[in-house]
């Protein structure tokens, strides 16, 4: 099997990025640097769940805020996904999770299917986390959407929302485990699982 990697670098007027994937990692191997502590957090908890090696280095113009960041690594994250994935024979294509964390309760449910669809469901306490704004959590999952061409839904089961942090890293940790389950590959797949023959 060929190796499932990629590196893809993006660089604006308002940001510097590059990541770096192994979709067949172990989860040991993370170098995450994106100037925003809660966010790198994230990242790392991403790979660690998601068994991906990852390394993301951003710079971006955090004296405005961290919005250009944020979304623009969304975005290299995304095509270094779908770059990874090449052809995108033989893999599952859909994932899903529910994951709990203390009282939160994330959804996270995924189809490599080659259209870009995002929906996103939950409500956070906080506008911060740290130096982190909360809404800036849905601008970064929309952004992977777009680029890595997946439908991605996530939601928070709660009918009232409880700790913002445990919301956001639950549906971080939810993401990876769908992504993992939608990426891994089949014995019993020859081709690619759709009946159009592309994804």
């Amino acid at each position: 099997m060929r190796k499932r990697t990629a590196t893809v670098q993006r660089k604006t007027t308002e940001t510097d990025i590059t990541v770096k994937i192994d979709l067949d990692g172990t989860g040991e191997k993370r170098k995450i640097a994106t100037g925003i502590g809660f966010f790198d957090h994230m990242l790392d908890a991403f790979a660690r769940h998601g068994y991906f090696d990852l390394e993301v280095r951003a710079k971006g113009d955090l004296h405005i805020d961290a919005h250009h960041t944020v979304e623009d690594t969304g975005i290299v994250l995304g095509e270094a996904i779908r770059k990874a994935l090449g052809d995108k024979k033989g893999i599952r294509r859909y994932g899903s999770m529910l994951l709990p964390m203390d009282e939160t309760l994330a959804l996270c449910a995924v189809d490599l299917c080659g259209r870009p669809y995002f929906q996103m469901d939950a409500a956070f306490h906080a506008q911060k986390v740290g130096e982190f704004d909360t809404e800036l959590v849905r601008e970064f999952f929309h952004a992977v959407s777009c680029s890595a061409m997946m439908n991605l839904h996530l939601k928070i089961m709660n009918d009232a929302p409880g700790n913002t942090h445990h919301g956001i890293e639950a549906l971080f940790k939810a993401f990876a485990r769908a992504l993992d389950d939608a990426t891994q590959t089949d014995p019993r797949i020859n081709s690619v699982p759709s009946t159009k023959g592309t994804l």
